[in-house]
């Protein structure tokens, strides 16, 4: 049988690499895709993954993204946005020209990703389309209005496309990533593996009780 496929858009040394490492052992081929390709190659290499460059500021090159993935591997059954960008400052500071880089980022390029995923996903009747959020998505902080408008926009395409994909068999789910994620540390710790271990934890869910949206903090964190 061949092995299924899972692409992690924004991956790196955390929460996308925690993730990479648990679908490798599961038997998944994993795709790494982010902007700068020198970044994930020894991730990539230390996984046996393939890696990709993309800008999910366009919706080009996450469609060439999807088409590049499709040819050498197949076509993902797992997806995970995991990008993101945050471009704090006061309201009276901020630049248009900012404000719209962070959207395109954060909601239109989750966008994009679930799109491209969608139409491969939609003729198998199965796989899970993953978003990675923030305290953000939430809840607005003080100085740091573009980045919530974002998050939120990324926590209302989730809510929806739940509703019109998990009834054709499409997991679809929301992470709230409460709290500073460490490099590092035990099982009490909020690390990028701990993360990546209910990240797994909802894949596994079974579809008559699905979760849309899993908040995530420590045990110890204070909310």
């Amino acid at each position: 049988m061949t092995a299924p496929v899972a692409l992690i858009v924004g991956a790196g040394p955390g929460i996308g690499g925690a993730f990479a490492s648990r679908l490798v052992a599961r038997g998944y081929t994993v795709a790494l895709a982010a902007r700068q390709l020198s970044r994930l190659e020894a991730l990539a290499a230390s996984l046996n993954c393939r890696a990709y460059p993309v800008d999910v500021s366009s919706h080009t090159s996450v469609a060439e993204l999807f088409l590049a993935v499709e040819r050498d591997l197949g076509a993902p059954e797992v997806v995970l946005f995991n990008a993101a960008a945050r471009y704090p400052g006061a309201i009276t500071d901020l630049q248009p020209e900012v404000v719209a880089h962070s959207l395109q980022i954060n909601a239109l390029g989750a966008f994009a990703v679930a799109q491209e995923a969608a139409r491969r996903l939609l003729p198998l009747g199965r796989g899970a389309i993953f978003f990675t959020g923030a305290t953000a998505s939430v809840k607005g902080f003080a100085r740091s209005s573009a980045f919530a408008m974002g998050k939120f926009a990324l926590r209302g395409l989730t809510q929806s496309l739940a509703k019109e994909l998990a009834p054709q068999g499409i997991h679809v789910a929301h992470f709230v990533i409460d709290g500073v994620v460490a490099a590092e540390g035990g099982e009490r710790d909020f690390t990028p593996g701990n993360i990546a271990d209910s990240y797994l934890a909802v894949l596994d869910q079974p579809p008559g009780a699905w979760s849309w949206e899993i908040e995530l903090r420590s045990c110890v964190e204070r909310f």
